[in-house]
């Protein structure tokens, strides 16, 4: 019984060495598979991008705001005397000059009126000279005692009355005849006008509340706009120094209108703290209309800086940073946007100019990618 019993052990011993031996084996096979493979796996991947050059140049300093069109002038025309319209003389919409006719209204009752007054004035002037040839008979005969005084004296009262009524027909006629250049309505700056709002034959008025046309002034027009009190101090330093300017574009037009700041408004909106800006345009060539919204670059100077294209800054939790390409390597450079020009940014600090950014490709990139330069996709 114990010589069976210590030929089992002897058994069980012998198969634990061949299973121990056997695991070791195994082991050293599949370790030695593992690292061949990761051998294979072994090369750098590198990842494809684009990229662009920092520049360091000088920039303008700009502010951008949405601003509106208001004509200088804007006249709204209505006729002065009661009478019927004659005659219209421009197109809708069409451009006028100061002094050009408008419209001519009836002035038959007031040219008759003339003629009466006149017809009275010749009458007057022919009884004034009556009573100062009496005035000079009665002087010669009073010289001789051949009448009275009182004679003399009635005959110059007589030529003062005359005298009365013959100026005040005068300035009758006169006032008849600015009533007659009423009729002849004419424009008082030059402009667009607008659809006119009465036609031949219609009866107006000076108490009629709608105007008949409004002309408003095209060249030159103002562009309001406002911006943060906080660029208040930088604009006046440019006003000052007269390197302030404008550009204002309507939307939907590549076209850029110029001009100049010509006012401040002199308080701050307390409640929104924006100030008012008015600037002056020229519009020649009609670019900017009345009432139109705008979008306004004012120019205050141009500096010195390092800019980059907008897709080369990143966005992370802890910044802005871009990925500056060294020896084919990828490094994470921290940076500060100062401002954007269109597709460009002004860094403030973080890159010094020179440096190569990526353009394209950083969501497979991290901080030592190595990376090859590609050519850019078309239309990029």
């Amino acid at each position: 019984m114990q010589n069976m019993t210590k030929k089992t052990w002897i058994v069980v011993a012998g198969a634990a060495c061949v299973l121990l031996a056997v695991v070791l084996l195994t082991r050293s096979y599949w370790s030695s598979n593992n690292a061949a493979a990761q051998g294979a796996r072994a090369p750098v991947r590198v990842v494809p991008i684009e990229t662009a050059t920092a520049e360091k140049k000088q920039l303008p300093v700009r502010v951008e705001a949405l601003g509106n069109v208001t004509p200088i002038a804007a006249v709204a025309i209505k006729s002065r005397i009661e009478t019927t319209i004659v005659g219209v003389h421009f197109q809708d919409g069409a451009r006028v000059n100061a002094g050009d006719l408008l419209f001519t209204l009836d002035g038959r009752q007031i040219e008759a009126e003339i003629k009466r007054v006149q017809a009275v004035i010749e009458g007057a002037s022919a009884q004034l000279e009556q009573a100062e040839r009496d005035v000079q008979r009665y002087s010669d005969l009073v010289a001789k005692n051949a009448t009275s005084q009182v004679t003399l004296n009635n005959s110059q009262t007589q030529v003062n009355i005359v005298r009365a009524t013959l100026d005040s027909s005068k300035a009758m006629l006169e006032n008849l005849r600015v009533q007659l250049d009423f009729t002849k309505i004419r424009a008082p700056i030059s402009g667009r006008v607008s659809a006119a709002n009465v036609k031949i034959g219609n009866f107006v008025r000076p108490a009629d509340t709608a105007p008949m046309v409004t002309i408003n002034q095209i060249a030159p027009v103002y562009v309001s706009f406002t911006v943060p009190q906080r660029l208040l101090p930088d604009i006046r330093q440019a006003i000052a120094a007269e390197t302030a300017t404008v550009e204002s574009a309507v939307q939907g037009d590549a076209r850029k209108a110029s001009g100049a700041v010509s006012m401040i408004e002199n308080s701050v909106d307390t409640t929104t703290g924006m100030v008012m800006v008015r600037a002056t345009m020229p519009n020649a060539d009609e670019l900017l209309w009345p009432g139109t919204l705008v979008n306004t670059q004012m120019t205050l100077r141009s500096e010195e800086g390092v800019v980059v294209p907008s897709v080369a800054v990143q966005v992370s939790q802890t910044g802005n940073f871009v990925f500056a390409v060294e020896s084919a390597t990828a490094k994470v450079r921290p940076v500060t946007v100062g401002r954007v020009i269109g597709s460009m940014s002004v860094i403030a600090s973080g890159l010094n100019g020179g440096e190569t950014v990526v353009t394209d490709g950083q969501l497979l990139l991290s901080d030592g990618s190595k990376v090859s330069t590609r050519d850019a996709k078309p239309g990029s």
